[in-house]
């Protein structure tokens, strides 16, 4: 797919991190972007930015776990713009879960579904219809994880799940898009290859009351620079991707129509690999093995 100015993109959690640099990036091609997000003063924030810069820009206050928003959301985008051309399903949050999978508290699933999981879901059936009656060339992109999409971190096992459930997600959506003979088309996201600096790591401050914990953390939520500082004091330096390469990925993925929007990465490869092998020997999974559960 080309993108060309006077195109439409719409993102959800637009307002920071992947996101947001997302929209800069769609904004620099040309494309009026839509930016969605859940954090009103952030948006609004983002939204003056990439106005200052000359973007043609609509900011929502969107809840993605809330299919009646996201209606509204592509109504308005829809009354705006007239078209949408590339759909960014990015929103996305931890669980805060803490200990062994049996002590999670279920609002800890509940929550993390309904962004992770029913928010990509809510974007498609919002959008897609209206994309493909239009019978322009489109393009729609989930944001997974190598952490589930690949292969599970145990110690962040709800967001796993999640993201294991985009990528099976957005591979049915690929095929369904194929029996139509659509012209729009899909490809499932693996920000990376390393570590991102984004608000994930604090994804708590935005949790509903519907879906608040049911009992007081056993340990304070820590923050991205406090689990670096644990991890330079153990002797292990973390590599980061700038959120700008991963928009760069986005960008040459759409024009390329490439599915999967995987990057370059050795250790990506070893664990595909680890787990395929895993699969076709029948074999139990070694490749989760290295990993230390607290």
């Amino acid at each position: 797919m080309k993108l060309e100015a006077g195109q439409v993109a719409v993102v959800t959690g637009a307002a920071s991190g992947i996101g947001l640099a997302m929209a800069r990036r769609f904004a620099a091609e040309g494309l009026a972007v839509v930016l969605a997000d859940v954090e009103e003063a952030a948006l609004a924030k983002a939204a003056e930015e990439l106005m200052a810069d000359g973007a043609q820009i609509l900011a929502r206050t969107v809840d993605v776990a809330d299919p009646g928003s996201v209606r509204s959301l592509a109504d308005a985008t829809y009354d705006t713009f007239g078209a949408v051309h590339v759909l960014c399903n990015n929103a996305g949050v931890g669980s805060g879960a803490e200990g062994r999978m049996w002590e999670h508290e279920p609002n800890d699933w509940k929550w993390a579904f309904a962004v992770n999981v029913w928010g990509v879901f809510h974007g498609v059936q919002a959008f897609v219809p209206r994309m493909l009656a239009a019978g322009e060339p489109g393009h729609v992109v989930n944001t997974s994880s190598g952490d589930g999409g690949i292969a599970p971190l145990p110690t962040a096992s709800v967001y796993a799940v999640t993201k294991a459930a985009v990528v099976t997600m957005t591979e049915s959506l690929y095929a369904h898009l194929k029996a139509e003979h659509a012209r729009v088309g899909a490809s499932v996201l693996f920000p990376g290859p390393h570590m991102l600096r984004t608000g994930l790591w604090e994804s708590h401050r935005n949790r509903p009351e519907r879906y608040a914990k049911e009992r007081p953390r056993r340990t304070p939520y820590r923050s991205l620079e406090q689990w670096e500082a644990a991890m330079r004091e153990a002797g292990h330096e973390v590599a980061f991707t700038p959120v700008e390469e991963v928009a760069e990925h986005v960008v040459d993925g759409i024009r390329a129509d490439r599915f999967w929007m995987l990057p370059a990465s050795e250790h990506s490869d070893r664990q595909i690999r680890a787990r395929a092998q895993s699969m076709l020997d029948r074999a139990n999974p070694s490749y989760l093995e290295n990993f230390i559960l607290d």
